[in-house]
């Protein structure tokens, strides 16, 4: 076993990296190599894990919390929950850019009236290229 840190991880890819606790390069990290909830799995959090040959280079297995390292509290957001929606379930769908786009303009007509229609079109043109950086959206 080998000891590090989470270096980042990005939840919506499910893929980060680990620092070794004795240097050299960073670990590649998969969700599908973790002993643990991926809610646990954050920068900065201490884990254990086994290293293999990847095929583009090192990868973490067998993730779990290092010894004696307590889980870290769940994250929770300032951004009021949607009703109907159950943000801590990891499923999460992937949208085709029209859906994407009919559902940021429903929310923006229906929180921010007031905003023009020249105005919804830049902000929601902003929304699709973040959600196609995070995954959200399909290609």
């Amino acid at each position: 076993m080998v000891a590090g840190r989470v270096v980042r991880f990005d939840g919506a890819r499910g893929y980060g990296f680990i620092a070794p606790e004795t240097g050299g390069e960073d670990v590649f990290l998969h969700v599908n190599d973790l002993l643990i909830p991926e809610s646990f799995v954050r920068s900065g959090v201490a884990v254990e894990f086994e290293v293999e040959d990847g095929e583009r280079g090192l990868k973490a297995s067998s993730v779990r919390l290092a010894h004696g390292a307590e889980a870290p509290p769940p994250m929770r957001s300032s951004v009021p929950r949607p009703s109907g929606i159950d943000l801590d379930d990891p499923m999460c769908d992937v949208l085709s850019e029209e859906e994407y786009t009919r559902d940021v303009t429903e929310l923006l007509l229906k929180t921010a009236p007031w905003l023009t229609g020249d105005q919804i079109v830049q902000i929601r043109q902003q929304f699709v290229r973040f959600g196609k950086g995070h995954g959200w959206i399909e290609d």
